[in-house]
């Protein structure tokens, strides 16, 4: 090649020192981070996936004639919104991965453990088209539904043709796949909502009255609610014709709370004795822009739309290094997984850059959402509610 001054020495060398930083990278002990535990779930000192952990293969070409310097070629910017799933004993996470050409697409990465040593299958997922082809899909979540599938439901982006002039303007619908291994994706119809845009679509993982149920977030606009806001519910009778029927909020955003500009669903629910607990994000507006926290609310069992408890507070927001990135001040969440120990992972990724998890047990979060009190709704109001803690607390302080 005319101007190759590097020898292929030297690209073995430089190919070697990557392959080393990598493994030691995937191999890396992820210690738990006993600072500032509230009693409910624990933190851990590293990210669980980040864009190095994508393959070298996936992001260097080996070929020294092709690439004597060793560069990258196709760079991942970033790893995060991660569907999880436990699957033949192992935790899997297919995170949004985002290349330096700002398309997103999926990829499987497993863990013995769920907190460390996650590891990317060799090959991303090749998600089927529709007839309207996707310009980008992101945020599954992978829901195993009592019909013996496992559906992923993600975001699917589509320019605005309404407004060619506007190359930022795009619709966002809900897609639809199912699969028996993960591997070989079917296609099914984006989810039809009377909403004019629509993502975090979550599937209800067992039916309702005989049908498909949906947790929507209805949208006026791409990014902006606008006039819709808040969890909705509906159902269809076919999934191959995903038509939701009666929509309904049933978790309305709502003013000075965490949950003021916007709110939507994160993975599937997990069925408790007490009732479906469910994991949202929820939007309020700061002087530093928009901040991303994620909150707990349980639904009635019989009665999946109907919501029974809300904790009045944010169950994780972003602290220390998540709170930078490409979106800053931001925690996302739509994956979780329950272990048959009772142990519950919790997937979630900071600012738009990265994954991480936050560990605790299903008899921790029933207390919680049980116990811990609603929003008061006025300073007044929540003021009154921790002096009536304090006040219950005084017998107790004199024993310390």
């Amino acid at each position: 090649m005319v101007g190759v001054k590097v020898s292929k020495a030297t690209f073995q060398k430089r190919k070697q020192s990557i392959l080393e930083e990598y493994d030691a990278l995937l191999n890396r002990h992820n210690p738990r981070v006993n600072q500032n535990y509230n009693g409910i779930f624990h933190r851990y000192k590293y990210p669980v996936l980040t864009p190095q952990h994508t393959p070298v293969f996936w992001r260097y070409d080996y070929n020294f004639e092709t690439n004597p310097y060793f560069m990258e070629r196709l760079e991942i910017n970033s790893v995060f919104n991660a569907g999880a799933i436990e699957w033949g004993g192992k935790i899997l996470m297919i995170p949004r991965i985002e290349s330096n050409d700002v398309k997103s697409f999926f990829g499987i990465a497993e863990s013995e453990n769920g907190v460390d040593n996650f590891k990317f299958w060799d090959y991303p997922i090749v998600m089927p088209q529709t007839e309207d082809p996707d310009m980008n899909v992101y945020d599954i979540r992978l829901v195993e539904h009592e019909d013996g599938w496992v559906y992923g439901l993600f975001c699917t982006e589509r320019k605005d043709n309404s407004k060619p002039h506007d190359t930022s303007a795009a619709i966002a619908r809900n897609g639809l796949a199912r699969t028996k291994d993960l591997v070989n994706w079917e296609r099914l119809p984006d989810v039809i909502s009377s909403s004019p845009q629509q993502r975090n679509c979550v599937l209800h993982p067992e039916f309702v009255d005989g049908k498909y149920a949906f947790y929507t977030r209805p949208m006026d606009g791409f990014i902006e609610t606008g006039g819709g806001g808040g969890i909705g519910w509906g159902t269809c009778e076919d999934i191959h014709y995903p038509k939701l029927e009666n929509e309904i909020i049933i978790d309305p955003k709502q003013y000075h709370t965490v949950k003021e500009v916007k709110n939507g669903l994160g993975p599937a629910p997990l069925k408790t004795e007490v009732g479906w607990l469910h994991l949202a994000h929820g939007v309020r507006r700061t002087a530093a822009g928009l901040r991303y926290v994620l909150y707990l609310f349980l639904c009635d069992l019989n009665e999946p739309w109907r919501v029974i408890r809300k904790p009045g507070r944010h169950f994780i927001a972003p602290m220390g290094i998540e709170r930078v990135g490409d979106v800053s001040n931001v925690v996302f969440s739509n994956g979780w997984v329950l272990r048959d120990n009772g142990d519950v992972f919790i997937y979630y990724a900071s600012s738009d850059t990265r994954m991480h998890v936050a560990t605790t047990t299903l008899p921790k979060l029933v207390d919680y959402i049980m116990n811990t009190p609603e929003d008061a709704g006025r300073t007044y109001d929540c003021v009154q509610q921790r002096i009536e803690l304090i006040e219950r607390n005084q017998p107790f302080l004199e024993d310390e």
